[in-house]
């Protein structure tokens, strides 16, 4: 960077993490500053701040079609996913330890089963077709009477494939397997009803919707006995003991409240930025492919494979141009491990392994950033093919 010069950065990495919105950092501050009590005290500082942990427990229950009992209150996704799943895994394994899940989903869902499987579980890991959706007869397939837990992502945070929810909801239908989903990437720009799509458990994380880090919810139908993963006091109705962590918590239903008012223009938005990305990409001669599914996506991600290109050199050569995006894999000492979503979509032997970027926009990504973005990518890939 010259001195003095300050280069513009865009920021299309939101799948990643999401900027707080400037209202939710208003109302967190607030709260700190005024509502320090434990909500478990029964005095009136205590009960003060018992009050916005019901507020934000009956909006996030609103926002799904849940009760608010339904709604235990985690450190984020990971934990949500994790409770679900060795929740469930404790409390019925005396009708059964197999679990059907998929090979596209979140680490803490697939580190999670290969845990479980070292404690006597058995995992069937569903494969997908070339846009990363999963066939519904594949899990009629490996349905059995012992299967206690399907789990199933809403939408995939490396590609936005959507999977076919509400019919895996009814092919469950009268079966005793319990149905997770983990809707972190969908939940806020997705119309999401448990009961509709017939989902017994849902985890969302609040830093994807631009609420706080360290703060999400799991979704546990009040017919679905989850053991707890924490023990001490009686907090979430004895499921998850703790003092909550109440200013997280207020800015979390601050960032529900405005993602709900705000979805239907929001997604719009998002569509137009993901066809203004890949019309831009073709004015400018780009030569690449669509990683996923336009049909079935979720709006604000779209993964991009750049023939003749790797990975490494395009994050490095965007970041140096200010575009800040990300691999969908981990990126380690120069060396990429491959995206395990990837390789479900496309075999372990195809390059678009090595040369497949991810762009995830938010409610500060406009349309200027995505035409500079592109004339950024045109001049990398040219020089990169040299």
């Amino acid at each position: 960077m010259i001195e003095g010069v300050i280069m513009e950065r865009i920021y299309l990495d939101h799948a990643a993490t999401s900027p707080m919105h400037p209202k939710v950092i208003d109302k967190m501050v607030t709260i700190m500053n005024a509502t320090f009590g434990n909500p478990s005290s029964i005095h009136s500082f205590g009960r003060e701040a018992r009050h916005y942990i019901d507020l934000a427990r009956a909006a996030l229950a609103r926002s799904i079609g849940a009760q608010e009992t339904e709604i235990i209150f985690t450190g984020g996704g990971t934990e949500a996913d994790n409770m679900a799943l060795f929740g469930v895994a404790e409390s019925y394994q005396t009708k059964g330890r197999h679990i059907i899940t998929t090979q596209v989903e979140h680490h803490a869902v697939l580190h999670a089963c290969k845990k479980l499987e070292k404690m006597g579980y058995e995992v069937t890991y569903l494969p997908v077709n070339e846009t990363g959706r999963i066939a519904i007869t594949d899990l009629q397939a490996a349905l059995r009477d012992d299967t206690i837990l399907v789990s199933v992502m809403y939408g995939n945070n490396e590609v936005g494939t959507i999977q076919p929810i509400n019919e895996i909801g009814q092919l469950l239908e009268g079966h005793q397997a319990i149905f997770h989903t983990d809707a972190v990437q969908a939940y806020g720009v997705e119309d999401i009803d448990v009961n509709d799509s017939n989902i017994d458990l849902l985890s969302v994380s609040a830093h994807k919707i631009n609420g706080p880090k360290g703060v999400g919810f799991l979704f546990a139908r009040s017919t679905v006995k989850i053991a707890p993963r924490l023990f001490g006091g009686e907090q979430e109705r004895k499921r998850r003991a703790g003092t909550e962590n109440v200013a997280s918590i207020v800015g979390f239903h601050e960032a529900v409240l405005i993602a709900n008012e705000e979805r239907s223009v929001k997604r719009e938005n998002f569509i137009e930025l993901k066809e203004t990305l890949i019309k831009k990409l073709h004015e400018g001669q780009v030569e690449f492919n669509i990683n996923g599914s336009l049909e079935y996506s979720l709006p604000h991600v779209l993964n991009l494979s750049f023939p003749g290109t790797s990975v490494e050199a395009m994050l490095v050569n965007l970041d140096l141009a200010g575009v800040a995006v990300s691999s969908g894999s981990a990126c380690t000492a120069g060396s990429i491990e491959p995206s395990h979503v990837l390789v479900a979509m496309f075999g372990k032997q195809s390059e678009r392994l090595t040369n497949s970027i991810r762009f995830s926009f938010g409610f500060t990504t406009t349309k200027e950033e995505i035409s500079k973005t592109a004339e950024e990518i045109a001049k990398i890939v040219k020089r990169l093919k040299k």
